[in-house]
């Protein structure tokens, strides 16, 4: 079983692909430090050598991965925030920061739908309903 920074590589996928587990590395990334690992992509990553392994592991060490891109990504969310930038604001309110619409999309970003304004007629009438009950009492 190979552990590159911290991750453990799904075993039953082909290096190339494996190594995206790792936060930071795509598949072009991945393509790259094979290449300079001299590591053939098609191998699987159960099949990985222990020389193969450290080599892999060299070729990652020169790029930022895992905890240290998710701290400078953190770091520059945070900067923008402070700057006061549209960017720092969008982040912060929790929208989209990057132009998408917002009024008919967006769900993941805004979370589960609220309706605001316009009651059904249902609840209209249920309404009016506990309404007069209430007058009734009185």
């Amino acid at each position: 079983m190979a552990r590159i920074a911290g991750v453990k590589l799904p075993e039953e996928k082909r290096a190339e692909i494996g190594l995206t587990a790792i936060y930071g590395i795509g598949r072009q990334n991945a393509l790259d430090i094979l290449k300079d690992a001299k590591v053939d992509p098609a191998k699987k990553t159960a099949d990985l050598t222990a020389e193969e392994v450290i080599r892999l592991t060299k070729a990652i060490d020169k790029i930022p991965v895992e905890g240290s891109l998710r701290k400078q990504v953190g770091e520059s969310i945070k900067r923008l925030q402070v700057i006061g930038s549209y960017r720092g604001i969008r982040h912060s309110k929790g929208l989209p920061v990057r132009g998408q619409r917002t009024r008919s999309n967006a769900r993941t970003k805004r979370g589960k739908r609220k309706t605001i304004g316009a009651m059904k007629k249902d609840d209209r009438s249920r309404l009016a309903g506990a309404k007069t009950e209430e007058e009734k009492e009185k």
